[in-house]
């Protein structure tokens, strides 16, 4: 509804860190199926949300193909990683399968903006989404928001490091480091 639409629009703000993350219900594309998924299925998993433009361009993949790479390390630390644009999940399809088959977590087909709204990654004026990361604990709280700008790609390592010092339930200093002196409990 377009109206209703609108309305999202005008009060689309990224969520706090501490609060409760936006839940969602989408289709996602996932191992060659078409999967209906909440983040509420992911409820006691570290969730790592990421936000990308559209699919068959030039930055995206290099990301997916990071979090790809990276997957097994997100999982040893008990995360999951979930991609999603306002692309259909027939264009994540066709564009995972020519390109990108090695890709085994799922992306979301935003079609309808509501994501991107609710996340506040939503780029208006081109109808797609900004990059986002957004990791969210075990317990459905953000603790964790970046948003950028289209031209740079994200730090999949840095994704990881945060992750992981996050974690930790620590002070973490710059540059912190796993395995690294925290500054102890909050």
């Amino acid at each position: 509804d377009p109206i209703e639409t609108a309305t999202a629009r005008e009060v689309q703000t990224i969520p706090k860190v501490g609060e409760k993350a936006p839940d969602f219900e989408e289709i996602a594309y996932l191992n060659g199926e078409m999967k209906k998924i909440k983040l509420s299925d992911y409820k006691g998993k570290w969730v790592v949300l990421f936000f990308y433009p559209l699919d068959f361009t030039f930055v995206c993949p290099t990301e997916i193909k990071g979090f790809s790479s990276a997957q097994k390390d997100f999982e040893k630390l008990g995360a999951v990683v979930i991609g999603a644009s306002t692309d259909s999940a027939y264009s994540h399809k066709a564009w995972l399968q020519r390109d990108l088959p090695d890709v085994r977590f799922p992306i979301l087909a935003d079609t309808s903006h509501k994501v991107s709204i609710a996340y506040g990654v939503l780029k208006e004026d081109a109808g797609i989404a900004n990059r986002g990361t957004f990791i969210i604990d075990p317990n459905g709280t953000l603790r964790y928001a970046v948003v950028s700008d289209l031209g740079v790609g994200r730090s999949i390592k840095e994704t990881l490091r945060v992750l992981q010092a996050l974690q930790t339930g620590e002070l973490c200093p710059a540059e912190w480091s796993p395995g690294a002196k925290t500054l102890g409990k909050a």
